[in-house]
């Protein structure tokens, strides 16, 4: 059967369509559609390195097939934070200083001395020499505080034949250890060291205590009244005690209502004191004159111990000076037997004796005895 013209030219057609489709081995991938935000790429910084770049120089790939270890750097990001991170106080605030605030507060309270001539206190820790000159140290936290002999004691008038640099120097050597007021004159923050000036920080106190007045009008400092004083110097025959920016020399026979042969026995530089004003002239701003008792300032124990006692009877106590009176027994409640010396030979100072009681005067608070046994030396 033959086919019409109109059937062949229809198979034709079809026969050549189907030659312009392409195999699947000739069919090729189309391009993508280009991303008109990724067409150019942004030029990376020279100073700044990639993520990349960075992980590849802190961490290099290990050989072989095996997977990089895992990144620690979060955990040396937690170790920063700890570093920096503040002190948990217990309440509402922190009351405990760390090392930092405590420089910064030391350094302030130095600068405000220096503005405003604000009296510090310290101890002499040490005597340094620069040349022929004497320096006091002392420490203000991390500071050191360096005051010049002749800023940090007076000069005697009485000297002797020596020079002033040799007086000084051996006044300011019997004050180590001396709790002082001074002043700041200079700062070197780089080095840590401040000078300063205990006569000027002396003369601001005699100002705003011997010359001042409470609200009533009265004066601070008088006659009569008891207050605190720093011992500054002590020597046998008695102390130096700094009473509120005054030097005062109180002798044995005011410190104590027992027999005393050294005043190092029972008092030391440092050491606080009270004492009872007895004399004082202020007449003369520039020389003020104190008269001082430290046991004056206390109860006269005679009148409460020799309650205690009755003639004829023994008791223990220790010998506490001899002289050319007799011996001295120092018995319970802080009194002296006078004694004469026993037939046996005189004790030592120390020695432990029996005093048998011969009479008590209790209005001249005066008692006395016979020495009947001597403890033996151990």
């Amino acid at each position: 059967m033959e086919l019409n013209h109109e059937e062949m030219m229809q198979e034709e057609l079809e026969q050549s369509a189907l030659d312009e489709i392409p195999s699947d081995e000739e069919q090729a991938v189309p391009d993508p559609i280009p991303d008109p935000s990724a067409e150019k790429e942004p030029e990376p910084d020279e100073n700044e390195e990639t993520e990349a770049e960075q992980e590849t120089e802190s961490e290099p790939e290990p050989a072989g097939s095996e997977a990089p270890e895992p990144v620690q750097r979060p955990r040396r990001r937690r170790q920063a934070r700890a570093a920096n991170a503040p002190v948990l106080a217990i309440g509402d605030r922190l009351t405990v200083e760390t090392a930092a605030e405590k420089a910064r507060s030391d350094l302030l309270d130095l600068v405000e001395s220096m503005k405003t001539q604000r009296i510090l206190t310290g101890t002499i820790q040490g005597v340094e020499q620069a040349g022929s000159r004497s320096l006091a140290v002392l420490y203000h936290g991390d500071f050191k505080i360096i005051i010049p002999a002749d800023q940090a004691v007076l000069l005697v008038e009485d000297r002797q034949g020596r020079s002033p640099e040799e007086i000084l120097s051996d006044t300011l050597n019997k004050r180590l250890g001396a709790e002082i007021d001074y002043i700041i004159k200079g700062i070197d923050q780089e080095s840590g060291i401040a000078v300063g000036s205990r006569l000027e920080a002396m003369e601001i106190k005699r100002r705003q205590y011997y010359f001042g007045r409470d609200r009533d009008g009265n004066n601070l400092i008088y006659e009569g009244v008891c207050a605190e004083a720093r011992i500054v110097s002590v020597i046998r025959a008695g102390i130096f005690a700094d009473l509120f920016g005054l030097e005062v020399y109180i002798p044995l026979r005011e410190l104590s209502y027992q027999r005393l042969m050294d005043a190092g026995v029972q008092y030391q530089t440092g050491q606080r004191v009270l004492v009872k004003i007895l004399k004082l002239d202020r007449s003369d701003r520039s020389h003020i004159q104190v008269t001082a008792s430290v046991k004056q300032a206390g109860e006269n124990p005679y009148e409460k111990a020799l309650k205690r006692y009755s003639v004829g009877n023994r008791y223990v106590g220790t010998v506490s000076m001899v002289d050319t009176t007799g011996v001295f027994v120092a018995l319970d409640g802080g009194i002296d037997c006078l004694c004469s010396y026993p037939k046996r030979g005189r004790p030592p100072r120390g020695s432990r004796v029996t005093v048998r009681i011969l009479g008590i005067n209790h209005e001249s608070n005066r008692i006395w005895g016979a020495i009947t046994h001597i403890a033996a030396a151990r």
